[in-house]
């Protein structure tokens, strides 16, 4: 004879249908609890769903039990994916190759587009500095050997010439240092053609022919000092719009000239290209020259 418990348990377990037992019941609930709290521990716990069986959630449908089998999710192993969860093997690199060909080139078309744009630049500037007809005449000067020299000897050359005058105390030292810097960085390039760097003094008074050698042989070897008299030397800083002017003398007959400040270039035709000012570096004036000379084309020839 049954007695209430046995018949209480039989009541609940066919409630479950024919064929539910309760410790399959448990079974199933323990692996079910088991799957919900390794998808609560988040992304690195889930690739032990792979691992575990099927989740079973029984109910009833009339008088019949169904155990609906849940697949537990998966993710890709180490071999179908990388460390980031980005696909491997050929189709990335392929994707890598073509997003790297792809920037490639819009960095080349960027590149030439920003050359050819600072070309047509410096053709603007060029000619709008030939149009305000700065060097364009001649000159007669003495170099620091005696010689005579005009405008034609230095045709076929790249000229840098500054004017100052040799008992300047900070400012034309400083001016022929940077110059002298902008020719040794444009001879340490090979290819380029040589710079001509030149001295020419508006200070005729004072820097005769043998003061000009003792001052430029300080700076550079190839640094070549034009001095005359002082009409010659109003006549060369005329044709470039040099302004110069002598201050009061002091007790010991010492002045100071005051003048413009301004590195000229001049190109192979004996024409003047460029100016650069006291903000300009010895890096810039090299770049600057350097871009002159790519798209320098000769018109006397």
């Amino acid at each position: 004879m049954r007695s209430g418990r046995d018949r209480g348990r039989e009541t609940r377990a066919g409630s479950m249908g024919p064929g539910f037992e309760p410790g399959a019941r448990c079974g199933h609930l323990a692996r079910n609890v088991r799957s919900m709290l390794l998808l609560a521990r988040g992304p690195k716990a889930w690739p032990r769903f792979s691992l575990l069986k099927p989740l079973i959630f029984p109910w009833t449908l009339g008088n019949k039990t169904v155990c609906e089998r849940v697949q537990h999710l998966s993710v890709q192993g180490p071999a179908e994916t990388g460390k980031q969860g980005l696909p491997r093997g050929p189709r990335l690199r392929t994707r890598l190759l073509i997003t790297a060909l792809f920037g490639a080139g819009l960095g080349g078309a960027w590149l030439a587009a920003r050359a050819d744009k600072e070309r047509q630049r410096q053709r603007r500037r060029t000619e709008a500095l030939r149009q305000a007809a700065v060097g364009q005449g001649d000159f007669s000067l003495l170099d620091h050997h005696g010689q005579t020299r005009c405008k034609a000897d230095f045709r076929g050359q790249w000229v840098l010439m500054y004017f100052g005058f040799t008992h300047c105390p900070d400012i034309c030292p400083d001016e022929l240092e940077k110059l002298v810097q902008v020719v040794q960085q444009l001879e340490a390039q090979p290819g380029l053609h040589p710079v001509q760097p030149v001295f020419v003094t508006v200070d005729p008074a004072r820097d005769d022919v043998a003061a000009m050698a003792r001052y430029v042989r300080d700076f550079h070897p190839r640094l070549l000092g034009l001095t005359g008299s002082a009409e010659q030397v109003a006549q060369a800083s005329r044709s470039y719009r040099v302004y110069y002017s002598a201050g009061p003398k002091d007790e010991d007959q010492d002045y100071i000239v005051d003048h413009s400040i301004a590195i000229y270039l001049l190109n192979p035709d004996g024409l003047f290209t460029d100016y650069y000012g006291r903000g300009r570096s010895a890096e810039q004036i090299a770049d600057s020259v350097r871009q002159h000379m790519a798209a320098f084309q000769s018109i006397l020839t």
